[in-house]
């Protein structure tokens, strides 16, 4: 494995983790929406669906998050601008960076495969 693949691979599993520790710590301790936590939490399911893929390196795992990490960038964007409390409105603005960050890893990772090598 060369290595801006596996700088670019952990990079992902870093911010994939990242993402999953802000998720749950958000919506039950930092700032739940109610004081003793909310259903919310439960938004971390579709991003626990491509953990395993992407500690195995599997280059459709990898795509496929690209799209799903917009939903949790969307969702920071929409909170960020809409929640009330200060706490909320920074957390939005960390889960937005680490969406961003996860993007450019998993492009990069995605992208030490399909560079060809000319033959000749």
């Amino acid at each position: 494995m060369n290595q801006v693949r596996k700088m670019a691979y952990w990079s992902s599993c870093f911010w994939l983790l990242a993402l999953i520790v802000l998720c749950l710590a958000w919506e039950l301790v930092l700032a739940p929406i109610r004081p003793d936590g909310s259903w919310l939490v439960l938004k971390i399911i579709p991003i626990l669906f491509v953990v395993l893929g992407i500690l195995k390196q599997h280059v459709k795992t990898y795509q496929a998050s690209t799209l799903l990490i917009w939903l949790y960038f969307a969702e920071g964007a929409t909170r960020g601008f809409s929640d009330p409390t200060l706490a909320s409105r920074v957390l939005a603005g960390i889960e937005i960076v680490i969406c961003l960050c996860f993007f450019l890893s998993t492009v990069i990772f995605i992208r030490t495969f399909k560079l060809v090598k000319p033959s000749g």
